[in-house]
């Protein structure tokens, strides 16, 4: 699982600087989904979902219009090539991204330096 420095969250504002920033940490690769439930990236090797994992993932939602809403996979392959794949939320979403991500068995999510949700919160209460 990748960790995230606590300065890093506020250079990654936007996708743009979000990439930049994975990019130096080796996730050089922009992929690309191809459908049937596959991705290329620069080797033009397919990868399907259970050959790959996602080490982190972020979010970002538009200000003023919800198309601007999208998300960022950090994504490594099971031969090492590291890279990234981004998709659109709701109406704009590449159907092909979604149904690849749908079927990645392997998603983390940084945790560490984040406040726990209202659910998790809640969830704590009574375990």
């Amino acid at each position: 699982m990748e960790t995230v420095a606590p300065f890093e969250r506020e250079e990654m504002k936007t996708l743009t600087e979000c990439i930049e920033l994975i990019t130096k940490r080796g996730y050089k690769t922009n992929f690309m989904a191809i459908g049937n439930n596959k991705i290329k990236g620069e080797r033009e090797k397919p990868y399907a979902s259970h050959e790959v994992k996602i080490n982190t993932f972020y979010r970002f939602e538009g200000d003023s219009d919800p198309g601007d809403s999208s998300i960022l996979y950090a994504i490594e392959t099971n031969d090492g090539e590291k890279g990234y794949l981004t998709n659109a939320y709701g109406p704009y979403a590449d159907t092909k991204v979604s149904l690849f991500i749908d079927e990645i068995e392997s998603i983390q999510k940084q945790t560490e330096n984040r406040k726990p949700s209202f659910w998790r919160k809640l969830k704590n209460l009574f375990s």
